[in-house]
């Protein structure tokens, strides 16, 4: 007897990623939260980039963005005062070789202080003027970053043809 799974199992491999990234956008000020990430980090080693991080099967996309944010810069905001600001589809990434899915979000509202939460990834965690952000800067979300702030496209398409 099989179960019902079990012609899905090979499809499961080639499924598209879903991750979740927050833009802490302190419009007062004129900043954003951003992170570097480490020597030991899984890709842009080095580079600055938004919290961001892979959805939990089961999770709803607004509970990564708040697990995330929080497990990395110990930033906390409550999933029903996100806006969605971006939606990246990327072709293929460095865990994602069959593409990956990020819904960005921008958060408006949120308490704490940021800090590394996780220096095993990442090197620093601090704000940026927005008019002064780091040259090295993750490509994707330096691009989601730009067109949230400048008011452009909702989508963007990253390596597709």
């Amino acid at each position: 007897m099989t179960d019902n799974l079990t012609p899905l199992a090979p499809a499961l491999g080639s499924m598209t990623v879903l991750v979740a990234a927050v833009i802490v956008h302190d419009r007062a000020a004129g900043r954003v939260v951003l992170l570097q990430r480490g020597p030991r980090a899984k890709f842009g080693q080095g580079m600055w980039d938004l919290p961001l991080g892979k959805s939990e099967p089961g999770e709803p996309i607004t509970d990564t963005a708040v697990r995330e944010l929080y497990e990395e810069t110990g930033l906390r905001v409550k999933p029903e005062a996100l806006e969605v600001a971006q939606v990246v589809h990327g072709a293929q990434g460095v865990q994602a070789p069959n593409g990956y899915l990020t819904v960005v979000f921008a958060a408006h509202e949120w308490t704490g202080e940021p800090e590394n939460r996780e220096p095993d990834k990442a090197a620093d965690v601090r704000w940026f003027e927005v008019d002064a952000l780091p040259a090295e800067f993750v490509r994707t979300s330096a691009g989601a970053l730009r067109r949230y702030l400048d008011g452009g496209p909702l989508v963007s398409l990253a390596g597709w043809r």
